[in-house]
């Protein structure tokens, strides 16, 4: 079950803990809360898997990690353990 404090990202965790979107840019809004209000709903990570999602598993170092496209380099991105997401992140994996 996703709760505030299994979120990384101090713009997310506002997000959906307050309804506070001042840290998130306006332009990736809807799409963000649309992959938030689905991670508090998902049973299973491949359920973020619906078109435009952009859902898939990364690999190598990052083996364990999930995201779903917000913009062509940003992602939401998080693992999964019995309690469902946790470290949800939002990021440009491709910068590192």
């Amino acid at each position: 079950m996703l709760t505030a404090r299994r979120i990384k990202h101090k713009g997310l965790r506002l997000l959906y803990a307050r309804g506070d979107r001042s840290k998130i840019n306006p332009k990736w809004l809807d799409k963000v809360e649309r992959l938030l209000n689905g991670l508090s709903i998902a049973g299973a990570p491949s359920e973020l898997s619906f078109p435009g999602s952009g859902y898939h598993e990364l690999k190598h170092n990052r083996k364990g990690t999930h995201a779903c496209w917000v913009t062509r380099n940003q992602r939401v991105t998080f693992e999964w353990d019995a309690e469902g997401p946790f470290n949800v992140d939002l990021e440009d994996y491709h910068g590192r």
